[in-house]
């Protein structure tokens, strides 16, 4: 079976943070309670996962010696 392969427009961190903030936008619509706690935590997630892959590519990032 052949794997469907494509290249991404945009890297990593950018669409990380863009669907964080298309949570938070989705999060402000919805009335307060589990599912708006849910969506809001995996928006942070999203967050921070972004910013660890920025840092983890960074060229300044020195390997343990």
């Amino acid at each position: 079976m052949l794997r469907r392969r494509f290249e991404q427009t945009l890297s990593l961190e950018v669409r990380l943070d863009q669907e964080a903030t298309n949570l938070r936008e989705q999060a402000k619509l919805l009335p307060r309670g589990k599912l708006r706690e849910q969506v809001l935590r995996k928006a942070r997630q999203n967050y921070v996962a972004a910013h660890i892959n920025e840092w983890l590519t960074s060229p300044s990032l020195k390997a343990p010696t």
